[in-house]
């Protein structure tokens, strides 16, 4: 069994790529995906619901998202609700389903969209950086108060220092990877 501190700043560093994978899911790449209606919420029933819950979402090609409600009635809050997100999309209605095409991106938007990428990715590294300065605080301050020897001490910096190598290049092949896929025509 390994030291807590070091097992608590590993578990922070794996929950930080999960939120990266996350993130990266809702920018843009020019192919449909469902992952870009995450964070929608409609106003249905007096409250605000995902819109995965009021109707159900498919992907018939690559460059087209269908929205179907459950409640017919429910279709211009639907629209109105992904009309007011960020997501840049334009739904057109046939009364029944709502169609979200996914135009191709400029190689301008690419580039930002590279950048974009980039930004969050170095977010996340400043993160697990963050851990790992947490961890060796709190390997001081035990140091300081007995509880552990020197070489304890360096021992657990080192193994944290390992940590926070290893995710910050599993950050990078991750934004590598999203940032490929932004820029494939």
């Amino acid at each position: 069994m390994g030291n807590p501190v070091v097992d608590d700043a590993k578990s922070k560093m794996v929950a930080r790529i999960d939120a990266l994978k996350r993130d990266l899911t809702k920018i843009r790449t020019g192919r449909a995906s469902i992952a870009l209606l995450d964070g929608i919420r409609v106003d249905a029933y007096g409250s605000k619901m995902p819109l995965n819950q009021v109707a159900a979402l498919t992907v018939p090609e690559s460059r087209m998202i269908v929205v179907q409600p459950w409640d017919p009635q429910m279709l211009p809050m639907i629209e109105k609700a992904i009309l007011a997100s960020d997501i840049g999309l334009t739904p057109s209605s046939d009364g029944k389903v709502i169609r979200l095409p996914i135009p191709q991106l400029t190689e301008e938007r690419r580039k930002d969209l590279v950048k974009q990428v980039k930004k969050i990715a170095e977010e996340f590294k400043v993160g697990v950086r963050g851990d790992r300065h947490k961890a060796n605080d709190v390997f001081k301050k035990q140091k300081a108060d007995k509880e552990i020897s020197e070489d304890d001490m360096t021992r657990y910096q080192d193994e944290v220092q390992k940590l926070t190598d290893d995710f910050i290049k599993q950050i990078d092949a991750i934004a590598a990877g999203k940032e490929k896929e932004v820029m494939e025509v």
